[in-house]
């Protein structure tokens, strides 16, 4: 089979799994026909999972064509670049993914939900590998598309792969937190990196009513897409619409020390112990996390896990004043908890999901996200009378 052919075969069988799956609408047939993914995929990429958290080995254009292809046409995140680019590959891979090709069901799936019309001017945060630009320069013309990338490199390699496909978008190299004023206003924004801080420059730079699609996260985990309309008065206010996993933008990523970072002394150090009924494996659910991180701010979990399937959850504090452990072991109802400093990290945790339990369990549909003019952010649940989640902070100013 030729290439020629391997990439018709493949957008077909793509094309066919994302019309079945929804997230490919009539509207969007064209622009998906027109700009083929191959296009905006470098030699060597490393396919992901399905939930965009994990990457398999790399494969190669050049040694195993038929991988690449299959790879390109899979409906699967392809991760394009590790550690920002500044450290060599080591054993196949890096350390931490810092940018990709979108899993294709989540582009369309964005798209759709960002829900363009003739004339709008949209800007994008996050260029990447090109395609998502390529894909809206198509449906809406090239003049009226700006794309930020923080990455010098990839920006370069994007830029040549839009204009080797035909299109010409209005492409920044700098920091999305800042938008592109000169470009404003906008009708569209479109984030393919996640935020736990709305950046005030999206809003500040759109019209009243725009729409503003962004995955966002708290910091202890979980994530999905936040679809928000801009008032007229500033601020924004909208539902998320589903999960998500993306990559942080790079302003707003927080370095984590390990566990050893926050003992005075040997374990458990200063650390209280007590017990508690909660199992930490009802915690790892990716809505439960979404929810806990909503009600504790500055709190991120580890894990630790041991040879017989046993496992150490560490919760810790982004101010390094606070850390906790709660120990799984199977067969047990009752778990084993330490906690040190001054916040109690396990009773916010465990009070945050009883919270979240008592509720129903809400999925991510069920939580709105609103941005006050001044840049506060609040996540709470849809339910009247329910008291809100309260602030996650104040955005930057």
């Amino acid at each position: 089979m030729t290439a020629r052919q391997h990439a018709e075969a493949g957008r077909d069988r793509l094309a066919s799994a994302l019309i079945a799956n929804g997230s490919l609408q009539p509207d969007w047939f064209a622009a998906y026909h027109a700009v083929p993914r191959h296009l905006f995929v470098p030699d060597t990429v490393w396919p992901g999972q399905a939930d965009g958290v994990r990457q398999g080995r790399a494969v190669s254009r050049l040694e195993d064509p038929a991988g690449w292809w299959r790879a390109v046409y899979a409906d699967v995140p392809l991760t394009t670049q590790w550690d920002d680019g500044v450290l060599p590959v080591h054993n196949g891979r890096g350390s931490s993914p810092s940018s990709s090709s979108s899993m294709p069901t989540m582009v369309f799936s964005m798209l759709g939900a960002l829900d363009v019309a003739d004339g709008h001017r949209v800007l994008e945060i996050g260029t990447g590998t090109g395609w998502n630009a390529a894909l809206l320069s198509h449906r809406l013309g090239s003049a009226n598309v700006t794309t930020v990338e923080v990455d010098r490199n990839t920006a370069a390699d994007a830029r040549h792969r839009l204009a080797r496909a035909g299109y010409a978008p209005t492409a920044v190299v700098g920091d999305g937190a800042a938008g592109h004023p000169p470009g404003a206003p906008f009708d569209r924004v479109i984030a393919t990196c996640s935020v736990r801080q709305l950046p005030p420059a999206w809003i500040e730079q759109c019209r009243p009513g725009a729409v503003i699609l962004a995955p966002w996260g708290p910091e202890y985990g979980g994530e999905a897409i936040a679809r928000l309309t801009v008032g007229q008065e500033g601020g924004a206010r909208g539902r998320f619409v589903h999960s998500s996993a993306f990559m942080r933008m790079r302003a707003q990523r927080t370095t984590r020390p390990n566990s050893l970072a926050y003992l005075s002394a040997p374990w458990p150090a200063d650390g209280v112990r007590s017990t508690t009924a909660l199992s930490p494996d009802r915690l790892g659910d990716w809505a439960a996390m979404f929810a806990i991180g909503v009600r504790t701010p500055g709190v991120f979990p580890l894990t630790e896990r041991y040879r017989d399937g046993s496992y150490t959850l560490w919760l810790h504090d982004t101010a390094v004043t606070s850390w906790a452990t709660a120990d799984w072991e199977p067969g047990r109802a009752e778990f084993e908890v330490v906690q040190s400093g001054p916040r109690r990290l396990w009773d916010e945790v465990e009070s945050a999901w009883r919270w979240w339990d008592a509720l129903g369990r809400p999925g991510f549909e069920r939580f709105v996200l609103t941005v006050s003019p001044d840049g506060t952010q609040t996540v709470e649940p849809d339910r009247p009378g329910v008291r809100p989640g309260g602030p996650t902070g104040r955005g930057p100013r």
